[in-house]
């Protein structure tokens, strides 16, 4: 009995779905729930069942043709269907869609720039040892220059030669492990990861992207280093911003440089955004030679230079972006990310 309801429900169901018509619809409720329909023909066999299986059927009963009106009762009165034209031509409503987020759109077009002159874009760990975070750039345990980055050490054992683990400050730990990877210069790659430090305002988040450029070969200067930055501006900010190179310092390079733009407003004539006409971009400099020994590079045969600026900071320098707030690229907001 309770196969033959389970049954009966699964038709009635099957062929209220596929009605045509208003028509059928009615012949259905009648076959099914009039009163000389199949429920109520069925109805007559409850009381011969047994006192105990009598109560369950019984509900079952009810359940199945409570269900059988509504489906009848929620089903449009359609038309009949083989009289209702459609035009098949008629566009359909497109959903709405999305777009990248500006800082992977930054990092795409970076990407682009570079390969067009040569450079390898490459991947490196974001979770790495001290050993290629520090040691091979220069600065051994317990150099003050160790401070600039305030990083974050993973609590992990600590490995006898490479140290303790940390979340990469910088993408200059790509730099020791690609010559190691390729042996022998020449070595011409640009690394783009995240990047993590203890700072937050207006122009740091604790975790930003960064992009190093790293070019080891026989003969490389300073000259070659400003020509690839040159490129780089006027090909990602425009044809009329320009660059400019300050001497500063960096552990890993030397001679070491500060890269600055020309601000975008006043093109270098001096404004209240940028008091100078100048806007830092980033550190740049000629590879240190105890740099290139620590990727068992001849220090004394070949030569390059090494660039790593943030991704959010240098779009934030396009000209006509305003951006006053580099965390406002990480605020989820819809309404400001929308007008990128």
């Amino acid at each position: 009995m309770r196969e033959k309801l389970l049954n009966l429900k699964n038709q009635a169901l099957a062929q209220i779905i596929s009605a045509e018509n208003p028509d059928e619809l009615e012949r259905l409720r009648a076959h099914y729930l009039g009163k000389k329909g199949v429920l109520n023909e069925l109805a007559k066999d409850l009381p011969h069942l047994e006192p105990a299986l009598r109560a369950e059927i019984g509900q079952l009963f009810n359940e199945i043709k409570t269900a059988i009106s509504q489906a009848i009762s929620s089903t449009p009165k359609v038309q009949n269907r083989t009289l209702v034209s459609f035009d098949l031509t008629v566009p359909g409503m497109k959903p709405p869609q999305g777009h990248l987020h500006p800082v992977t759109k930054a990092i795409e077009e970076i990407s682009g720039i570079f390969e067009k002159i040569g450079f390898i874009r490459v991947r490196y760990p974001e979770v790495d040892w001290d050993w290629y975070a520090f040691e091979t750039l220069n600065m051994p345990k317990g150099h003050p220059a160790r401070d600039d980055w305030e990083t974050f050490f993973i609590d992990a054992p600590e490995h006898p030669k490479l140290g303790k683990i940390v979340l990469t400050p910088h993408t200059s730990n790509g730099q020791v492990r690609e010559m190691e990877r390729l042996g022998r210069p020449p070595i011409r790659m640009v690394n783009i990861a995240k990047c993590y430090r203890r700072q937050s305002d207006v122009s740091h988040t604790v975790m930003f992207h960064q992009f190093e450029g790293l070019v080891v070969d026989e003969n490389i200067n300073i000259t070659h280093l400003k020509g690839t930055i040159d490129y780089f501006v006027k090909q990602f900010f425009g044809p009329d911003r320009k660059s400019r190179l300050r001497p500063y310092h960096f552990q890993f390079t030397e001679p070491s440089f500060e890269v600055d733009v020309t601000c975008d407003v006043c093109l270098g004539k001096g404004c209240k955004l940028c008091k100078e006409g100048w806007l830092e971009l980033g550190g740049a400099g000629m590879v240190h030679p105890n740099v290139l020994k620590a990727g068992k590079i001849d220090s004394d045969k070949y030569t390059g230079f090494a660039f790593g600026w943030g991704v959010e900071r240098t779009y934030m320098m396009k000209s006509g972006l305003k951006i006053p707030d580099l965390r406002l690229l990480y605020s989820n907001d819809i309404r400001f990310l929308n007008q990128f």
